[in-house]
């Protein structure tokens, strides 16, 4: 799925598979263990995650880390407009995304910058879902974060991120297996 050009996934909503060709390692690690444990609700990722040995999670995401492609330019900061340049700045998500959302200030935290706007979106409505067994996200740092934003606002911040420069890619298969 993350290695087609414009996948989209079916649920819980549509939305394009997210870009991990350069993600840092820990973050995707830290992501697949997430969805072994439950922690992340999504029935295919869970399904391939409890498969994997600690191993196999160490391997995927190194491949999925050396693979990014060129360096994104740094954004300028404040160069989000006025709406938005706001909303980033009550959540506050530069504290840990980084000033251009491509540099984490933690290798477990997700580059955001660049990645597909409708899937920021539904994971950052994710954050805000409590007691649904098939859709949601226990992370509770990121939902006090996203608790406090309309739908209509998240839309907007994942449109603005979505739009900066980045190192993140999909990396078409050569062949299908």
């Amino acid at each position: 799925c993350h290695g087609i050009p414009g996948y989209q996934a079916s649920f819980p909503e549509i939305h394009k598979v997210p870009m991990i060709s350069g993600q840092g390692a820990k973050y995707i690690q830290a992501a697949l263990s997430a969805y072994k444990k439950g922690e992340r609700k999504h029935s295919t990722m869970r399904s391939i995650a409890v498969s994997l040995s600690d191993q196999d999670m160490a391997d995927l995401a190194a491949f999925y880390e050396s693979n990014a492609g060129p360096a994104a330019a740094a954004a300028v900061p404040g160069e989000a407009p006025g709406a938005v340049a706001e909303l980033l700045k009550k959540g506050n998500c530069a504290s840990c995304h980084g000033d251009n959302y491509s540099k984490p200030i933690d290798p477990s935290y997700p580059k955001l910058a660049g990645q597909h706007a409708d899937y920021l979106y539904v994971a950052l409505k994710a954050y805000k879902t409590e007691g649904n067994p098939q859709v949601g996200r226990g992370n509770a740092i990121m939902a006090g974060m996203a608790k406090p934003f309309s739908h209509a606002e998240l839309k907007q911040m994942a449109s603005y991120i979505a739009s900066l420069p980045t190192d993140l890619k999909t990396v078409p298969e050569a062949r299908f297996r």
